[in-house]
């Protein structure tokens, strides 16, 4: 039993920094303390990780496995919402909300995200959900005096709330058909490419439609957009990166334990969403004037071209899907930090003009900006231009030539919104609504170069990382 704790030392240590949070904003209001301990929590659940790195994969309970593919996860949660919680603390240093709060709920949803990391039980895939969508739900919400901060919040409420609905739906027809709820259980209750079982069918597209929801792909993507641009920029951080990155690692553990991709109309449905994600997401970028609206449709396709590699067969599948997921939470947080750090009280640059001539007035974080968005695009010598390399040798190694065709021409489409804004920034006509100089914060510039060299250090020689995820796929 206290080897089987020492598993769990990581989402013990959370659960407890946000107990000791907790205790210390009822008796003391401290900004800054609120800020030390979350990223102490953080670092210290990161801290000891190493500890059970040689054990074996050991079941906790009917409800959470702890793997390499969880410990991998865990850590990835656990840095990307630290960088989110330093990026936070110069956005929330002039707003006239109670800031504490605030960082008691990222750990929350860090832990609530990190529980879908390793559930195999649909009672601890939802737990988990639960606890990183209400978490979010306040978050998005956060500062009240912006009304578009009420209303992305509001329309996630509403929208997560049907789809839960949905997602709870489908875990009671498959319990009705397979009678059981363990992910590893179902492949010899359910053969999926026999076709007769209505009921567990029905269960698993309602399934699909609760996961649709939360990975923001077509056509349960429409809420994005508003919740992108409306919510405070490091909680669109956290939202695009953090919360997705739970969620698909689910998605990965479900697919391969429960063998859903076996059932041909599963994969047609998922090569659909895939397809329909890529240019709609792309289609809809192209059209916008709002950074924040084409970052949000952004990651629609980039959603999409991770199904690509996820619809993969074989080792390599996960590989890649794992890579381009680690190389999309840097590129996400590094664009979003950007808009994080020229935020003022006033409001946040969300509008292409805000960032005219930002390359003459800010060259650095100009600098920074243009590498994340060029990672977006796939340019070489970024880890956006790795990733997506590993899931087109994926995909042409799964023969998915339909799904590669699509990502490859999707790929050109996005370069032309990604320049949009690198001209927008380097050209010598300044907009009245430019960003202003400001100081800006001292963590919030150490997170932004960190992510920056790890971009160009993963595009360069991603060696290192791609011999630990070998490890965790093996």
């Amino acid at each position: 039993m206290t080897s089987n704790l020492s598993l769990l030392f990581p989402l013990l240590l959370l659960a407890a920094a946000s107990v000791a949070l907790m205790l210390v904003i009822a008796f003391f209001r401290s900004h800054r303390t609120a800020v030390v301990l979350a990223a102490l929590g953080l670092i210290g659940a990161f801290a000891v990780l190493p500890m059970n790195r040689y054990a074996s994969s050991l079941q906790i309970t009917p409800l959470i496995i702890v793997d390499n593919f969880a410990r991998f996860y865990w850590g990835l949660i656990l840095l990307a919402t630290l960088a989110v919680v330093l990026q936070s603390y110069g956005y929330l240093k002039h707003q006239q909300e109670q800031k504490e709060e605030y960082y008691l709920l990222l750990l929350l949803a860090a832990l609530g995200s990190a529980i879908l990391a390793a559930s195999s039980h649909f009672a601890s895939f939802f737990l988990g959900l639960e606890l990183l969508s209400v978490s979010l739900y306040a978050l998005l919400g956060f500062t009240r005096t912006q009304e578009r901060s009420i209303e992305a919040a509001t329309k996630y409420l509403v929208l997560a709330g049907a789809s839960a609905a949905f997602l709870l739906f489908g875990m009671a027809l498959i319990y009705a058909e397979t009678g059981t709820m363990d992910f590893y259980s179902l492949t010899m209750r359910v053969p999926w490419g026999t076709g007769h079982q209505l009921f567990a069918l029905a269960g698993l597209a309602l399934v699909i439609v609760g996961i649709g929801f939360k990975l923001a792909v077509v056509p349960f993507h429409w809420w994005t957009p508003d919740v992108y641009e409306g919510a405070p920029a490091p909680v669109t951080a956290f939202v695009a990166s953090v919360s997705k990155g739970g969620v698909f690692a689910l998605l990965l553990r479900f697919s391969v334990a429960a063998d859903i991709l076996s059932y041909y109309s599963v994969f047609f449905l998922f090569s659909g969403i895939a397809i329909a994600s890529m240019f709609v997401g792309n289609w809809l970028a192209l059209q916008q004037n709002n950074v924040k609206r084409i970052l949000a449709y952004s990651s629609i396709a980039h959603l999409g071209y991770l199904l690509v590699a996820f619809l993969s067969s074989g080792p390599n599948a996960v590989l890649a899907a794992t890579f381009y997921l680690v190389a999309y939470f840097i590129t996400t947080l590094g664009a979003f930090g950007v808009i994080t750090l020229l935020s003022t009280q006033n409001g946040e640059p969300d509008r292409i003009e805000d960032y005219r001539g930002l390359g003459w007035r800010r060259p650095w974080v100009a600098l920074v900006l243009t590498a994340m968005l060029f990672s977006l695009a796939g340019i070489p010598l970024t880890a956006g231009f790795v990733g997506k390399f590993y899931v087109v040798v994926s995909g042409i190694g799964s023969a998915l030539w339909l799904l590669v065709v699509a990502l490859v021409i999707n790929s050109a489409i996005g370069l032309y919104y990604y320049l949009r804004i690198v001209i927008a920034m380097y050209s010598h006509e300044e907009s009245e609504s430019a960003v202003p100089s400001r100081s800006v914060s001292l963590a919030g510039s150490v997170v932004l170069a960190t992510l920056t060299l790890l971009l160009v250090w993963l595009g360069v020689y991603p060696a290192p990382i791609m011999k630990l995820l070998q490890v965790i796929v093996q």
